[in-house]
């Protein structure tokens, strides 16, 4: 298997899945997504494997959001990858090392669990910068924090630490920085010890509440690909390049 920003490592049970970009904060592109994409798949098939892990490189990011110096991301294949993780019948693990922005909080958001260094930043960037997650990012956020919370995530931008998004459900534990690993692959033992059969059934009964999700999203996505064609999109993108506060009011319709 060919990758070019993804490293890939399965030992012992686990597939150990890293965006190794991290001088972009594991911004993912076009290829960081078809990357991700076939190690799900690949760790999926494979019956050796039992639990998967999804990280970024170094300890600054977790990952980014979309690099927005990298020109068009298929919004079809972000949506593939969702699904991917969602729909392997194995338990997805984020390893939150750092900043978890904008896609790269959606990233850890469909994972089945997500822990987090006490380092680590959480955060939606998506009206800040003319673009927005309509599926999974949006409605499985609610189910997961609480409507009230998750529009605050998304309408306000702001960012959370780790010992508030504990507080809020958003990850499920928080341990200091140099213990991150030592205490992901506790929790991969500890998943390894149990009946697969049973582990896959309990995935696939949680996420058949929340299925009609892959419907809206699919809508969702299909309006934005729309959006981002307007001079409201574009001005986010090129206030963002330019260091700029956008002026999105200008352009509204």
């Amino acid at each position: 298997m060919q990758l070019t920003d993804v490293l890939y490592e399965k030992r012992d049970g686990t597939a150990w899945i890293t965006i190794n970009r991290p001088e972009r904060r594991n911004a993912f592109r076009s290829a960081t997504v078809r990357d991700l994409i076939a190690c799900v798949r690949d760790a999926w098939h494979d019956d050796g494997v039992g639990v998967l892990v999804l990280t970024g490189a170094g300890d600054k990011a977790f990952c980014s959001g979309g690099d927005q110096k990298e020109g068009y991301i298929a919004l079809d294949e972000v949506a593939a990858l969702h699904s991917a993780i969602r729909n392997v019948t194995k338990p997805v693990i984020a390893m939150v090392n750092g900043y978890a922005i904008g896609g790269g909080h959606v990233l850890h958001v469909v994972c089945d669990l997500s822990i987090a260094a006490d380092t680590a930043i959480f955060g939606q960037a998506g009206p800040r910068i003319g673009s927005v997650d309509p599926g999974f990012g949006t409605a499985y956020l609610a189910r997961v924090v609480g409507e009230k919370k998750a529009r605050e995530i998304w309408y306000l931008c702001r960012q959370y630490d780790a010992a508030e998004a504990l507080a809020m459900g958003l990850v499920n534990k928080v341990v200091p920085a140099s213990d991150l690993r030592k205490e992901v692959e506790a929790w991969c033992a500890d998943l390894l010890a149990k009946s697969p059969t049973a582990l896959r059934i309990a995935k696939q009964s949680f996420n058949a509440d929340t299925d009609h999700i892959h419907g809206i999203g699919g809508l969702g996505f299909s309006a934005v690909e729309l959006y981002y064609q307007s001079a409201e999109a574009k001005e986010g993108k090129q206030a963002f390049a330019e260091k700029r506060p956008p002026n999105f009011r200008k352009h509204a319709t």
